[in-house]
């Protein structure tokens, strides 16, 4: 299955848990491809299989600008074989921490076969990793089923 991680990040944070996530991936024997949203090419989606979106959260929980051209080509149509997770960092001193993680997840419910969805407060620390583990296994998971 071809997978790809797409993601937009600001400080580096969300960028650091791609990173992770891409390599628990490699871990499983997986391989996966991970691109900035701006590099990401839109046009290749319907090759993709399983796409995990990574975002920080902007102004009052909103998805950052960058991230809209993706989310508006995901919101097009249905997208049913396309396996998604979403995955987010955030500073839950906001009201609405990771905010555009819950904003991905809710158009993408009912528009791909959504899996799974990860929220980390700021940096990823040695202590996510349980968690983000439990991000791949369960996209793994759905894969399979799938297979």
């Amino acid at each position: 299955m071809k997978l790809a991680i797409v993601y937009s990040s600001i400080s580096g944070n969300t960028e650091e848990l791609a990173h992770m996530i891409m390599e628990q991936f490699k871990l499983k024997g997986l391989d996966i491809a991970c691109y900035r949203v701006e590099d990401f090419p839109l046009h290749l989606l319907p090759t993709f299989d399983g796409l995990l979106i990574g975002t920080y959260t902007w102004g009052d929980g909103e998805v950052p600008l960058e991230m809209i051209p993706l989310q508006t080509q995901l919101n097009s149509r249905s997208w049913e074989h396309l396996i998604t997770g979403v995955f987010g960092t955030g500073d839950s001193f906001y009201p609405k921490f990771c905010g555009a993680v819950n904003a991905f997840r809710d158009s993408l419910k009912d528009k791909t076969n959504l899996a799974v969805t990860l929220k980390v407060e700021l940096l990823p620390q040695e202590s996510d990793m349980g968690r983000i583990a439990t991000f791949v296994d369960r996209i793994i998971e759905r894969m399979s089923i799938l297979a």
